[in-house]
């Protein structure tokens, strides 16, 4: 567990880098964005803190409640946070570490040997960019309390004497600073099962005093402990999905400076679901530990098939084929991580590859050797995999030769943009041949292109790669988008920065929506991740004021069309529209409609589609998309409550 001499966490532990000035001036520099995102990391800072706690073996329980009155308290039993003076600026050490920028036990090796927290700047930041922080301290036998009001300290009191350990951090974000200070349940009880999933053996309970249960009439409350650790993240995963073999393989290792944890589990599904960790942090662009797991297991796997002759002849499985239908987390601990990438979410050390490669090596050939009946299935499932993709392409080929004899590359009914520059560039996906055609008429034709789409297309998540790519729309869009798939795919080929799904405003339309985004989150999920896919929003109504339609205005909803008429009728009571229009899809717009209220930058709404939680996604498509039928009952039945738009 912990070295002696990090048992110890005193105000010498704390180094102090630099004041926290700047924070309130540029807090997109610090949290990332002044959004729902970087709301959420206030909480992620000083949860980290607690798990760091957990990670150097003095705290084994977090209790985060979010607030009625719209704070957040975190509380944990760990060493609590210094309270004796900071030898260099004589001022309590909690206060240091909640009122200096860069000020923590993270950048002394003495005080943690790893270290979630995004390079300690957390409390601090916290405290700037909230009105009111609270700490209560139960440290060396007392409780010791400190109150902060816009990032400005009262004195640290000394309380009644306590046999506890451990701190309690509460805090209320600032309205003038966040766009929204409303914290959202899901995605704070996603982020917290993830950390009880990494650290096994850690009890984390979340606790919402804000709104009582509708069955209950109690807060919302809930407990994640995994004894399994990442064991149990790879059961989860899998819960939707149908496992070809018992057991999970686990297995892991530690050497100076460096761990790794790795567990994995293959299923019937056609995907791969494989996540990454360094440090608790979720390094959604992979990196060298990612590159020693793949190199590892493709060249396990196909020595092991060859030496039992379960592969024909001088048969070769492709990386892409051995993970098809794969559920594993790679969990690294490093003292000194590099991440880097668009990012920062890719882990850059280089030892860490080879140190994961040989551990995956060692393993993985023990286990195939102790399992052989599971290992043929497995191996058995590659190949199928392996025919299929060698079927995949050799349907690429056929369709690029017939391409370049219809002298042209790109799908014939991609009305292109003339822009050849993908940052100003933008191709809408639209369902169907009369909206495409509105589509085409009301668009830029400089930086706009359409590719029109027909019908509801395949569902990837229940088709194998061969099938996938001999369907004619899917070959149509991944062709027109340019970047390839999986393995292949290449970002910097991408010919447009922005990828627009435009579909009816009612339930047909979002679920070709869903089919597509299904199809680009199995296929080409660097899209998704970095933000170049938007839905479209078309309206629902148009409200016409007289015969001329010259006052017209656009609905999206039912509730906005109310609010419109009876906005109008406060200022003029006798106000009644002459017509309300309901668009019962986007072929009934014409095209000047179609622009201003859906094309046009200026006037129209697009909801980027983000992923901040590469595996919750993963989950939602498997269960929404995927074979398993009750799975989807069970998730309808508990979100027919939220649902907010019904089509009947």
């Amino acid at each position: 567990m912990a070295a002696e001499d990090n048992k110890k966490y005193g105000a010498e532990s704390i180094t102090v880098l630099e004041g926290l000035e700047a924070v309130r001036k540029r807090p997109g520099m610090y949290i990332g964005s002044t959004g729902e995102r970087g709301l959420h990391h206030l909480v992620w800072e000083v949860v980290d803190n607690a798990v760091d706690e957990a990670l150097a073996g003095f705290c084994d329980t977090i209790d985060v409640v979010l607030l009625a009155d719209g704070g957040v308290r975190v509380t944990d039993n760990g060493r609590g946070f210094p309270v004796d003076l900071h030898p260099k600026l004589k001022k309590p050490g909690v206060e240091v570490a909640l009122t200096v920028l860069h000020a923590g036990g993270k950048f002394d090796g003495k005080a943690y040997a790893v270290s979630g927290g995004l390079h300690g700047v957390g409390v601090s930041v916290v405290n700037a960019l909230s009105t009111k922080m609270a700490v209560e301290i139960h440290k060396d036998g007392y409780v010791w309390r400190q109150q902060y009001h816009h990032s400005k300290p009262t004195p640290l009191e000394k309380g009644e004497s306590t046999d506890r350990t451990g701190s309690a951090v509460s805090f209320w974000p600032d309205p003038d600073v966040f766009e929204t200070v409303d914290f959202d349940f899901q995605t704070i009880y996603r982020r917290l099962q993830e950390m009880a999933f990494l650290t096994r053996g850690l009890t984390i309970h979340l606790l919402d005093e804000r709104v009582e249960d509708g069955e209950e009439g109690k807060p919302r409350e809930v407990t994640f402990r995994y004894e399994g650790g990442i064991a149990d993240f790879v059961r989860h995963l899998n819960a939707s999905k149908n496992p070809i073999h018992r057991t999970v393989v686990e297995f892991g290792a530690e050497e100076e400076g460096m761990s790794a944890e790795i567990a994995m589990q293959w299923n019937e599904s056609y995907g791969e679901s494989v996540y990454t960790f360094a440090n608790n942090i979720n390094t959604h662009e992979g990196g060298t530990h990612e590159e020693g797991f793949r190199a590892a297991l493709t060249s396990v796997i196909n020595r092991y098939g060859a030496e039992k002759k379960l592969l024909k002849g001088d048969e070769k499985l492709s990386g892409e084929d051995i993970r098809e239908g794969l559920a594993a987390i790679i969990s690294v601990k490093l003292t000194n991580p590099q991440f880097e990438g668009q990012t920062k979410t890719k882990l850059g050390n280089t030892p860490v590859k080879s140190f994961v490669q040989r551990v995956c090596n060692e393993w993985l050939v023990d286990w195939l050797d102790r399992n052989p009946a599971e290992a043929k299935t497995i191996i058995t499932k590659a190949s199928q995999a392996a025919r299929a993709r060698i079927a995949a392409q050799q349907a690429r080929k056929l369709a690029r030769r017939k391409s370049l004899l219809e002298s042209g590359s790109m799908p014939g009914k991609l009305a292109d943009c003339q822009s050849t520059d993908p940052r100003e560039s933008e191709v809408f996906i639209v369902e169907g041949d009369s909206a495409g055609g509105s589509a085409k008429q009301g668009r830029d034709p400089r930086t706009q292109a359409i590719l029109p789409i027909r019908g509801k297309i395949l569902n990837v998540e229940k088709a194998r790669i061969d099938r996938v790519l001999k369907n004619n729309e899917v070959q149509a869009l991944i062709t027109a988008l340019g970047t390839g798939i999986h393995d292949d795919f290449d970002i910097e080929k991408l010919r447009y920065h922005k990828i627009v799904l435009m579909a009816d405003a009612d339930v047909d339309g979002q679920h070709i929506q869903t089919l597509l985004l299904t199809l680009l989150f199995r296929f080409m999920r660097p899209l998704v991740e970095l933000g170049h896919v938007y839905l479209a929003a078309p309206p629902l109504y148009k409200i016409k004021w007289n015969k001329k339609g010259d006052d017209a205005q656009y609905a999206y909803s039912d509730r906005e069309r109310d609010g419109l008429i009876a906005l109008r009728q406060q200022k003029k009571p006798n106000a009644r529209p002459d017509d309300i229009q309901r668009f019962k899809g986007l072929g009934e717009m014409n095209y000047p409609e179609l622009w201003e209220t859906t094309m046009n930058p200026a006037t129209r709404t697009l909801r980027q589609v983000t992923l901040d939680d590469a595996a919750t996604a993963d989950e939602l498509f498997s269960v929404l998309m995927g074979e398993d039928v009750e799975a989807r009952r069970s998730f309808i039945q508990r979100n027919a409550k939220d649902v907010r738009f019904l089509d009947i």
